[in-house]
């Protein structure tokens, strides 16, 4: 992470010399939540450290369709970003759809011209742990809109062997075995049991969710015990490189406009 949030601030330096452009994060908040709370000052701070602004707009979502025609149409600003969970989530793809394709750097709408932060953020993570997807088998958990169904297009898209497990899945386990990489991100607390995971295997966690108050991904605490699989950690693991993700994201639409 550190060594990608160098390379960012020095991108930056560059694009913005003898520049008078000061780039800008718009993040739109329907709800009040502590681990939004959480979420939104790691990207404040990492905002900060890099130079850019980061607007943190709180809201009732009944007033988001006004707020984003005003940043849609504010020069200022190069980034949208409408924060999830929303207070009424059944508007999300209404919502979303939204935002100015090239501000969309959460890339969640369906014309938006960016890679998803989430999925960008587990690649960079296989990467860094020296994981070639090359014949290999990926299995995924889950084909939410925010990592699922993007991620499966990129893995894709790179000629790497993708399956998916979802809800009307028949042989859960039976499937999950044939994964040389697992990916899940439902989450549903200790969605991927020990003996779901073959011998060799590597395992990410990108699933969050709360139980008895505290914060828990998809994967069981005894599959990290076993010391015959890879499993990338739950903190300080996809999460951080999720924040990079995006505001590299944000940087690239700062170029984009700089270059215009």
């Amino acid at each position: 992470m550190a060594s990608i949030k160098e390379r960012q601030a020095e991108e930056l330096a560059l694009l913005l010399k003898d520049k008078s452009l000061v780039p800008k994060l718009a993040i739109i908040v329907t709800v009040d939540h502590p681990a939004i709370n959480v979420y939104m000052h790691k990207k404040e701070q990492y905002g900060r450290d890099l130079g850019i602004a980061v607007d943190i707009h709180r809201t009732d979502q009944k007033d988001v369709p006004a707020l984003l025609d005003m940043l849609n149409n504010d020069a200022s600003v190069q980034g949208i970003i409408i924060q999830l969970p929303l207070a009424d989530p059944s508007e999300t793809e209404e919502l979303t759809a939204l935002v100015a394709p090239e501000k969309d750097v959460d890339a969640l709408g369906p014309d938006a011209t960016f890679e998803p932060a989430t999925p960008l953020a587990i690649l960079w993570l296989l990467e860094g742990h020296g994981i070639n997807l090359t014949g290999k088998h990926v299995v995924l958990v889950g084909r939410g809109k925010l990592v699922g169904r993007p991620l499966r297009r990129m893995l894709e898209e790179q000629g790497v062997s993708v399956s998916v497990i979802h809800r009307q899945t028949e042989d859960v386990k039976g499937d999950m075995l044939r994964g040389d990489v697992i990916i899940t991100a439902t989450g549903s607390p200790g969605i991927v049991q020990s003996d779901m995971v073959k011998p060799g295997a590597v395992v990410v966690d990108a699933g969050v969710a709360g139980e008895a108050g505290k914060t828990v991904g998809d994967v069981a605490p005894e599959v990290y015990e076993r010391d015959d699989i890879t499993a990338t950690p739950f903190r300080g693991g996809v999460g951080p490189l999720t924040v990079c993700a995006l505001f590299e994201n944000v940087i690239n639409a700062t170029k984009r406009l700089a270059l215009r």
